[in-house]
Order: C-alpha cells, then sequence, then structure tokens
C-alpha cells in the first residue's frame, strides 16, 4: 500500500478512480484501512492500479496533482 509510483512516467494521461470495499482486499489493506468501510483506487487505461487513497476527492486531487485526467467507474 506505500508503494512509490512514478505517475510522470505513465503514458496514458486518463486515470479512472472507483470505490472499492475494504472486505474485499487483502487483509494487510484491511488492517491499515483505519477502520473505513470502502477506500478508493486509482487505476490506469490497462486496470493496473496505482494507488489506494482514503476517498474520493482525494483520488481526484492526486491524478489531477500528477497532471491527469481523471474518471469516475461507476
Amino acid at each position: 500500500m506505500h508503494t512509490p509510483f512514478d505517475f510522470k512516467d505513465a503514458g496514458d494521461r486518463t486515470v479512472y478512480v472507483k470505490a472499492v470495499a475494504v472486505a474485499d482486499l487483502p487483509k494487510e489493506v484491511q488492517q491499515s484501512a483505519g477502520g473505513r468501510e470502502q477506500l478508493y483506487a486509482v487505476h490506469d487505461a490497462e486496470g493496473g492500479q496505482l494507488a489506494l487513497v482514503a476517498d474520493r476527492r482525494l483520488a481526484f486531487v492526486l491524478a489531477r496533482q500528477n497532471d491527469m485526467t481523471p474518471v469516475p467507474v461507476h
């Protein structure tokens, strides 16, 4: 969960933000979720997870701070 990713090296600048149930995540991630039931994942166009953050707003801010265009996934 704390593995750095260099967003500047990403090719396609579109990323996808989706809600993820903490219960569906590995136990080690669940333990570090701080009691939250839901986190937000940021994925690249190929489906690779780039980040996992506490809330939706933070996911969008993270993407924009790294010159990426966030798109919500429903």
